[in-house]
């Protein structure tokens, strides 16, 4: 039956008064004016406690916390984040100490040994593709398969292998190599390659029984390294397929041998937010216990700030505790 024209009845309707609701948004969360002069600390102390806001104060003192409790720092990052010069901010987490191990992909350790031999990296795909010449950067093909064979010949991971061949060789730029600073600091960096997927698998020198002899030795390390973030942080800097798919497994092993992982702090660093960090990396891991985050912006921009706030930060914790 059809219904008929007929107006609410709205007298009967009940009210409350405003300040007895719980509200979401209140003004003591509010952000606040930074006066000058301002520091990294007073900037942050300034953003507002909601959202991307609060979030970011949460993993800046995650991280703090993680370094002070020896909880380890886990850092995962993509290409981009090297070929973007944030190479000389990770190095100085790394001297900091604010930085337990390194992990990347295959695209990372390329664009990072280019930079240490050359300088420059990130060739011009567009025009390079055409004539046939992508990819055929001699010293790229020939030097890193040469370290990549004779590192996991000697029973070395992949990121072993060329982290050891720049801290031992010392190329020109190695001062801006985030391989040759992990060599040099004895901090663990794995490398997680698809094979196929890089510029170096072009190469005659190319082996494919010791990339992924590496690359699988590399993966057994990493889930050692996540193993140890029982009250840690991992952060995933870019990646949005290879690093999110590798650390489900990390943690799927883990937790098959009984560590919980229960304090356990995820973020997910990028420019948009994709399914695999999103599901891999910031919800399932987390689902049950400890805490994930995302953080959505431009890793020239996002990561300096965040490594800032990091030190700045636990300068101000050793100022407390002082």
């Amino acid at each position: 039956m059809p219904f008929q024209y007929e107006e609410f009845d709205l007298s009967g309707i009940q009210t409350y008064p405003l300040k007895s609701r719980p509200s979401k948004a209140r003004v003591e969360d509010f952000a606040r004016k930074v006066e000058p002069p301002a520091s990294i600390g007073t900037f942050v102390a300034s953003l507002p406690n909601t959202l991307a806001g609060a979030d970011f104060k949460a993993i800046v003192a995650a991280i703090v916390a993680a370094r002070r409790n020896q909880g380890g720092v886990l850092w995962g990052f993509g290409a981009h984040v090297i070929k973007t010069g944030l190479g000389p901010v990770l190095i100085d987490l790394m001297e900091r100490g604010f930085v337990s191990a390194l992990a990347t992909n295959g695209a990372s350790v390329i664009h990072d040994f280019e930079i240490a031999l050359a300088g420059a990296t990130s060739e011009d795909v567009d025009s390079t593709l055409g004539p046939g010449r992508f990819g055929m950067a001699d010293e790229t093909g020939r030097l890193l398969n040469k370290a990549i064979i004779d590192g996991v010949g000697r029973g070395l991971g992949l990121g072993q292998s060329v982290a050891a061949y720049l801290g031992e060789h010392e190329p020109q730029f190695a001062r801006v190599s985030v391989l040759a600073a992990a060599h040099r600091l004895g901090i663990p960096v794995t490398v997680h390659v698809a094979l196929g997927t890089d510029i170096i698998h072009m190469h005659p020198a190319a082996s494919g029984a010791s990339i992924g002899e590496g690359s699988l030795r590399d993966f057994r390390f990493f889930v050692s390294h996540v193993a140890r973030l029982e009250r840690g942080v991992y952060l995933n800097c870019g990646s949005a397929v290879v690093l999110p798919e590798v650390f489900l497994k990390a943690v799927a092993l883990v937790r098959n041998r009984g560590a919980a992982l229960a304090s356990l702090t995820t973020v997910d660093l990028d420019f948009i937010r994709s399914y695999r960090p999103q599901k891999n990396v910031v919800m399932r891991p987390t689902a049950e216990s400890g805490r994930g985050y995302s953080l959505v912006g431009h890793h020239e921009i996002m990561i300096p700030l965040l490594a800032a706030a990091i030190v700045d930060g636990d300068a101000q914790s050793h100022r407390v505790i002082g």
